[in-house]
């Protein structure tokens, strides 16, 4: 009976560290991956923000301004490897109770890097024709603590996001990254000169953008917790001298923002961490303490039948 159970023990014991393998090499790679269907708000505020109004036809300042963010994951696109997601970025004057602008983005991405993916009808702006490449809405799964391209909308091209170090935010791991962007031209538009203080009727001056943006970055799901904005838009004269500015503001992600993303995350590290940590360490404990027992059991039963055949035989000879 006892080798019954030595072997049993001993099945089970391989059959547990073998899974608990499993669980840590490839259930990372297999199971946790961004997900397809998703649905975020983020708000960002600034005060004191400083911008051109179009309506008004004169710089206002002074103002707070709010950004809000929104994500819905396009499922139905998605696949095994890809996730689609749709933004909507609201960019409005609390002050004067306007919307200053607002963007659209269609952002295909891997699941598990959040690399970019030039497919599903990607866009920003509408504009299809942009290639794609780098960083979207997450940071990779495991984040590292390395430099990344992130791809910026307003320049649709990505940027480098430094890595800064490492700090605690609420209870949760994040490394830092900053992108600093220094004057870069994305465009033209084209104005009235009396705005610029020009005889022309019209003028066509160069669009510029340049600032800091500031990322908290939880390593294991690659979600940022807090977000920093400083952008400075303006339009630039041939000679490179700025004649008229656009926006100038700095805008952080609100506490309410950063108290549902850290709520999140927090529910979602545990599960990450139980999948991939605690129950394959769980596993391979109790498989080595069975197979250790079984092997045990099997041998230990094993010499006690063969004590109880050497007594038979030795008893027949008796006879």
């Amino acid at each position: 009976m006892r080798r019954l159970i030595g072997t049993v023990l001993t099945g089970l014991g391989m059959f547990l560290v073998v899974m608990a393998l499993a669980m840590y090499f490839v259930v990372p790679g297999v199971a946790v991956k961004f997900p397809l269907n998703t649905y975020t708000v983020a708000t960002l505020v600034g005060h004191d923000v400083s911008y051109f109004s179009s309506s008004k036809v004169t710089e206002l300042s002074g103002v707070t301004m709010r950004i809000t963010d929104t994500t819905q994951g396009d499922g139905s696109a998605g696949t095994t490897n890809i996730a689609v997601y749709n933004t909507f970025s609201n960019l409005y004057d609390e002050t004067n109770k306007t919307t200053y602008e607002y963007t659209t983005s269609r952002l295909p991405f891997d699941r598990k890097t959040g690399e970019l993916v030039n497919c599903c009808d990607a866009a920003v702006g509408g504009d299809t024709r942009v290639h794609l490449s780098g960083l979207g809405v997450l940071f990779p799964l495991g984040t590292k603590q390395q430099n990344y391209q992130v791809f910026n909308t307003t320049l649709n091209k990505p940027v480098t996001a430094r890595y800064a170090g490492q700090t605690t935010f609420e209870g949760l791991t994040a490394y830092k990254f900053v992108s600093q962007i220094s004057p870069t031209r994305f465009g033209t538009e084209q104005v009235p000169g009396s705005l610029i203080g020009s005889s022309q009727p019209n003028v066509t001056l160069g669009e510029y953008f340049q600032g800091t943006t500031t990322w908290l970055v939880n390593p294991t799901t690659g979600v940022p917790l807090a977000v920093t904005q400083q952008q400075h838009v303006g339009l630039r004269d041939a000679s490179g001298t700025e004649r008229l500015v656009l926006l100038d503001g700095t805008m952080r992600t609100t506490p309410s923002t950063e108290a549902s993303l850290v709520h999140t995350v927090k529910g979602d590290v545990n599960l990450i961490n139980l999948a991939t940590k605690i129950l394959p360490l769980i596993a391979l404990i109790v498989g080595l303490i069975a197979l250790i027992v079984g092997i045990a059991l099997a041998t230990i039963g094993g010499g006690e039948e063969i004590e109880e055949e050497a007594d038979q035989y030795a008893g027949a000879g008796a006879y």
